[in-house]
């Protein structure tokens, strides 16, 4: 899924321009018609993720000024690019002060837009990045953390948002590298626990007859080695949460004790001879199906059914692959200032490669092969040569990203366009690419084909009106007049 870019500007033109523009970056448009209209797209829940703004500043109404107040008090973090036909100083600088990243001088330009769009996004992906480290070495990760745009997330987040409210055990389920210990901290980070102490265990990579005394401690002299008092994992979450990662490979005896301690609340140390009371919230993990561990008697059902009370299952990254160039522009930022790299992204072909692959790996895997990439590279972007793990997966012949058939032509590659590449002109179609006749087989009103030739030519010529109407042969007064007179009907189509 592309990047979501909204356009608020009162002008229809300038807002025409602007969308095929937008769409020639390879990103998403999103067009409002007024400052109102942008704060309700930022502010309503139910709408899409924007991931930028372009904001004319003179508008009736709520300007510009006023909507950067308005994201302002709301607190939201979207990068805001305005423009203006008034280049003034002072104009640059109240929106600068007012949150503003950037701005352009109307009519603005293709490559400077692609390049104040490419700049916003990456800042606002290594922001959140920064954002995300901090939380996490903090222990304050939220579901805001967590880097998603799938239909098949939607659930599982709203699921653990609930279960976040309560202290209800919960077991999150799947492959591994999908992210359970984010999900388990954003559950933390988002309950009345998040003060406390959140202590992760990973049970499998314990040996076993040291499980006992991690989990639960041990007094000195307990055993051979045991040279001090240990108050183990249970006792160090007291009061918040302990997860259990890879719960399904702790062995049958300390299961018996992890049973009796979630039952009473109470653990008793290796060589202790007095339980102590414990409040944690238990939330486990396994990329092994519990239930077939039961079955085959390598886990217990009373402990099966203590543990899995809400269960959450994590999609594998090839199941929401939308996800990916979000999370591919989010690691390219991190590694790039962790290394001191300037890479200004990655490019349209790699990316539509990538977003295709399986990724058995999932997350993990992905953020490896950018972390490579990233100190392997020579160039200021990233190609597919960067990726050679991933160039040894074919790419399924004939397919786009969601599966449909894709004719790979000079028309058609600026949709897979990155926003990281200048996308080549295509040839003009011949006259016979154009629908002389209309759905009742009558011939197509002559205005339609003017609206639609001059549309064509907007967008192949990347909205460089003055080379539009020099190859229409029109005045440039002439082809604003006639856009305006389109977008008039459009409007009284959509108002009957």
């Amino acid at each position: 899924m592309a990047a979501t870019i909204l356009i608020a500007d009162d002008d229809a033109v300038q807002r025409r321009l602007v969308e095929n523009m937008v769409q020639k970056c390879g990103y998403e448009p999103l067009v409002v018609d007024s400052g109102d209209a942008a704060v309700a797209a930022l502010t309503a829940s139910e709408t899409q993720t924007i991931d930028a703004v372009v904001l004319d500043l003179v508008m009736p109404g709520l300007d510009g000024l006023g909507v950067l107040a308005k994201i302002r008090e709301a607190g939201l973090n979207v990068p805001v690019i305005v423009q203006t036909a008034h280049g003034g100083i002072d104009n640059v600088v109240s929106a600068m002060r007012a949150g503003a990243q950037d701005f352009v001088v109307k009519p603005v330009g293709f490559e400077r837009l692609q390049v104040s769009l490419r700049n916003a996004l990456n800042a606002s992906a290594l922001k959140g990045e920064l954002q995300r480290i901090r939380h996490s070495r903090e222990g304050r990760l939220t579901f805001s953390d967590i880097i998603t745009r799938s239909e098949a997330m939607a659930g599982v987040l709203r699921t653990a948002q609930k279960a976040a409210s309560s202290t209800i055990p919960v077991l999150i389920e799947g492959e591994s590298g999908v992210g359970k210990e984010l999900f388990a901290r954003a559950i933390h980070g988002s309950g009345e626990r998040k003060a406390k102490p959140f202590v992760a265990v990973n049970c499998g990579a314990i040996p076993d007859n040291l499980v006992e005394s991690i989990l639960f401690g041990h007094e000195k002299g307990a055993f051979t080695g045991a040279t001090e008092r240990h108050q183990g994992k249970f006792v160090e979450a007291h009061g918040g949460t302990l997860f259990l990662d890879e719960v399904g490979e702790l062995p049958l005896a300390t299961q018996v004790k992890l049973l009796r301690a979630l039952q009473e609340g109470t653990v008793e140390a290796v060589g202790g001879r007095k339980p102590v009371k414990v409040d944690v919230r238990i939330i486990s993990a396994t990329n092994r199906k519990l239930l077939d561990l039961v079955k085959g008697g390598q886990f217990r059902e009373d402990l099966f059914y203590r543990l899995h009370v809400l269960p959450l299952t994590i999609p594998a990254l090839r199941q929401r692959r939308e996800d990916i160039p979000h999370l591919l522009r989010h690691f390219l930022a991190r590694f790039c200032a962790e290394e001191n790299r300037n890479i200004s992204g990655i490019s349209g072909e790699a990316m539509a490669h990538l977003a295709q692959l399986d990724w058995p790996g999932n997350i993990r895997q992905l953020e490896n092969t950018v972390y490579r990439a990233v100190v392997m590279s020579d160039g200021d972007q990233l190609g597919l040569a960067d990726f050679p793990q991933a160039t040894a997966h074919a790419v399924p012949e004939g397919k786009s990203l969601q599966g449909e058939p894709l004719i790979v032509s000079p028309s058609t590659a600026p949709a897979m366009n990155s926003g990281n590449e200048i996308p080549t002109p295509a040839p003009l179609p011949t006259a016979g690419g154009l629908a002389m006749l209309n759905a009742s087989g009558d011939v197509r009103p002559l205005e339609d084909l003017e609206n639609e030739i001059i549309r064509f030519a907007i967008s192949h010529y990347r909205g460089q009106m003055s080379e539009v109407a020099r190859r229409l042969k029109i005045g440039r007064s002439t082809l604003y007049r006639k856009l305006d007179e389109a977008a008039a009907g459009t409007r009284t189509s959509d108002a009957s």
